[in-house]
């Protein structure tokens, strides 16, 4: 039997490689807007942070998403992904 292989991501916030599963990603859609996406199977460019809300202010705070996406994020969009990362778990 096989073992399958796991994907693997680098979290924007800490950096460190974690299992796909793990992490919750971050889209912007062709028409340029930035959402959480928790089922992982939005359309658009993608970038992971890890469940944990410190790692996205990491990623906020060093505006890695900014530069992974090329655009300006606003501050709500920041707020409101993380409400989003906060009840989701």
């Amino acid at each position: 039997m096989q073992t399958r292989k796991v994907p693997m991501r680098m979290c924007t916030g800490c950096g460190q490689m974690k299992p796909k599963r793990e992490m919750v990603r971050v889209v912007k859609n062709q028409a340029g807007e930035i959402s959480l996406d928790l089922t992982g199977k939005k359309a658009g460019r993608g970038a992971y942070v890890c469940r944990d809300l410190q790692c996205l202010q990491k990623a906020r705070k060093a505006r890695r998403l900014e530069k992974t996406f090329s655009c300006r994020i606003p501050d709500e969009i920041y707020d409101k992904m993380e409400g989003e990362l906060q009840s989701g778990e």
